[in-house]
């Protein structure tokens, strides 16, 4: 884990110098937090991606705190942007299933994202987490469409030591959902995690076949899927949540796989998607390794954002 805080340190390293360079600059030479130095603050805040409404309540929070705060130096400031940001993550800590005791078997998992968003290797990195932690999984490769998705889908699943379910090019995607959550139940299988092919969000026949997939699934287990993921390219910014409220719209998501956290991106979304959409960040990604994701800790996070 010392590894990866170290890897996503360096992803958020323009959003930070960005963020806290222009804070200390704003603050340089100066003894009081006025109007001035809150609006740079917002500012920055904006810059960041953290998004309007969230940007406010911060620089609200700061200007009470700071009136009943004897110290108004940079550290103090910090601090206090650095509480309120945790906060937001209500249990300050928001971890991912695999740390889990899983209360249902199969555990279904439906996976979706546009085109490009790393939703093959980010189910590859998942099962292994599962795996990992001593599960038996099994994934299926409903993204029928793409000639290449379910070789690719393969090596991953080969990669983490899941079982895959797969079918020919061109195949019905709803029926390679079906017939995975049959072969977890025969199997035994702990969790199944079930692909689905890129689609853009403004594609509506796409979208009608995503909600088929999810139809099929329920049919099959009235509970499931137990989690429907959305995987969300972290660089995609404020366009990303539109993306996120359609398919939450389609779907009813349970959560987001934020990836490429690699230096390009405004780490302030993950506050967007909380605040937007209420759902949770359960799992964010900094690079191409089979272990570069890992379930979403908020203090860790942050104190990355902010360090």
């Amino acid at each position: 884990m010392a590894k990866f805080f170290t890897k996503l340190k360096t992803g958020l390293t323009k959003t930070r110098s960005n963020l806290v360079d222009g804070i200390a600059k704003a603050m340089t030479g100066k003894t009081r937090v006025d109007e001035s130095i809150l609006e740079i603050i917002e500012e920055k805040l904006i810059e960041a991606d953290l998004g309007v409404a969230a940007t406010l309540e911060v620089t609200e929070v700061l200007r009470k705190r700071i009136k009943v705060n004897d110290s108004q130096d940079f550290a103090a400031v910090m601090a206090i942007i650095k509480e309120d940001l945790i906060a937001r993550f209500n249990d300050g800590i928001t971890v991912g299933a695999p740390t889990d005791a899983l209360d249902k078997k199969p555990y279904i998992i439906l996976v979706t994202g546009v085109n490009g968003v790393g939703k093959t290797t980010s189910i590859g990195k998942i099962a292994n987490m599962y795996t990992k932690a001593g599960k038996k999984v099994i994934i299926g490769a409903a993204d029928t469409f793409r000639a290449a998705a379910s070789e690719q889908l393969e090596i991953w699943a080969q990669r983490a030591h899941a079982d895959i379910v797969r079918t020919q090019h061109g195949a019905d995607p709803a029926s390679v959902a079906f017939d995975t959550v049959a072969a977890a139940e025969k199997r035994n299988a702990d969790v199944a995690i079930i692909d689905t092919a890129g689609r853009l969000h403004t594609r509506g026949n796409l979208m009608e076949e995503l909600r088929k997939i999810h139809r099929v699934i329920q049919k099959s287990n009235p509970e499931a899927p137990h989690e429907s993921l959305l995987v969300l390219d972290a660089t995609t910014g404020q366009n990303g949540l539109n993306q996120a409220q359609q398919f939450h719209q389609a779907i009813g998501l349970t959560g987001i796989v934020l990836t490429k956290l690699d230096g390009t991106a405004k780490g302030g979304i993950v506050f967007s998607i909380k605040e937007k959409l209420g759902l949770p960040v359960k799992y964010i990604g900094v690079g191409e390794q089979i272990d570069d994701l890992q379930p979403f800790n908020s203090v860790e996070y942050v104190e990355a954002l902010l360090a």
